[in-house]
């Protein structure tokens, strides 16, 4: 039986929703970078483990969870694929087996700055009818509610 109260209450329309538009907006622009990565053999989120890492030498996955806001079981699937693949090495200490340090192999450096050119060209494609003050305050607004809501960890969904 449903519940006359909940069957009057009014409707919104979903095309009135602004999350409906940035999930919409974000779909369709992961999943053209995503068809861009499939050559090479990268996901997504494996890019964004490898950009992350192309600065330093070594990290280990706990300080690179921190810093792209991953738990430590993503990351550290995400360490297990790319090791796999030969773009990442794992390494562990002698005295102490919980810790691993992981580094970018030659290859993972030299795919970084391809997989990045594709990741500025799907970013151009998808933003190019939006003028360059358009984009900075359409970045300055999502930097703002990520801020306002506190939001520190990439949804996984």
């Amino acid at each position: 039986m449903r519940d006359a109260k909940a069957s009057s209450l009014p409707v919104s329309d979903l095309k009135k929703h602004v999350g409906f538009w940035l999930r919409f907006v974000s779909n369709h622009v992961s999943h053209a970078f995503a068809r861009k990565l499939q050559a090479s053999g990268v996901t997504v989120a494996e890019w964004l483990v490898m950009r992350e890492m192309l600065d330093e030498e070594e990290t280990s996955p706990g300080m690179l969870a921190e810093r792209i806001s991953m738990t430590r079981g993503g990351v550290s699937k995400l360490v297990d694929r790319l090791v796999g693949k030969g773009l990442i090495t794992r390494t562990g200490r002698t005295d102490d087996r919980r810790f691993q340090s992981i580094a970018l192999t030659p290859k993972g450096r030299r795919l970084v700055p391809q997989l990045a050119a594709l990741a500025d060209q799907n970013d151009e494609e998808f933003f190019s009818p939006l003028s360059a003050r358009e984009r900075d305050a359409l970045l300055a607004s999502m930097k703002k509610l990520v801020q306002a809501h506190g939001l520190q960890t990439m949804p996984t969904e």
